[in-house]
């Protein structure tokens, strides 16, 4: 072993493959001790535009200004503006490793769009992660989330956050965090 350590060639291609080794090892096991925050307001539908020629301090400042006005009673009912509950769950972590806590809820928008948000989330991080929407109602792994929906990249593992639910998507019984090169199923909520 003296011998071929001593050769030049031998030492180069030991850099060669430690180079890339060390990249995928960073890859890989970083989110283990790096967290990822967000802070994602909730989604303002379409009926909530920002009129033309106004920006967001504009606006802000009229409706402070309305809000002095005196209350008006009106006898024609009002339209339904917020935003609808269509279902909701607690997450909890796949093992005792992969532990989280915060809430999944699906809201249908006033404009008919249905979103995702995650509040008061925190999941032990990972690479690669992304959210499924899963039929299954409590996937206790990844033998459980056949006919998966994926929403796309967590965007942070630890705070509220938006997904857009497509249209097509009618049923589904839970929301799981998944690490994709693992397969291995982070967290889940399920929904009711």
């Amino acid at each position: 072993m003296r011998a071929l350590w001593q050769k030049s060639w031998f030492r180069w291609a030991l850099v060669i493959l430690a180079v890339p080794a060390a990249g995928v090892a960073w890859w890989l096991g970083s989110p283990l001790f790096l967290d990822s925050e967000v802070d994602e307001a909730f989604p303002m539908s379409a009926a909530a535009a920002i009129p033309d020629g106004m920006d967001q301090r504009d606006v802000e400042r009229e409706m402070s200004e309305a809000a002095d006005e005196p209350d008006v009673v009106s006898t024609d009912p009002m339209p339904d503006e917020e935003p609808t509950v269509l279902s909701s769950g607690v997450f909890a972590g796949a093992d005792d490793f992969h532990q989280a806590s915060g809430t999944a809820t699906v809201y249908e928008l006033v404009d008919g769009s249905r979103v995702l948000r995650l509040e008061d989330f925190e999941v032990t991080n990972g690479p690669d992660l992304h959210v499924l929407a899963v039929p299954a109602g409590d996937p206790a792994g990844r033998d459980d989330i056949d006919g998966y929906v994926d929403l796309g990249s967590l965007k942070g593992n630890i705070g509220n956050q938006n997904y857009d639910i497509p249209d097509d998507l009618t049923a589904f019984g839970s929301i799981v965090i998944y690490c994709v090169p693992f397969h291995v199923l982070f967290a889940s909520a399920s929904l009711s």
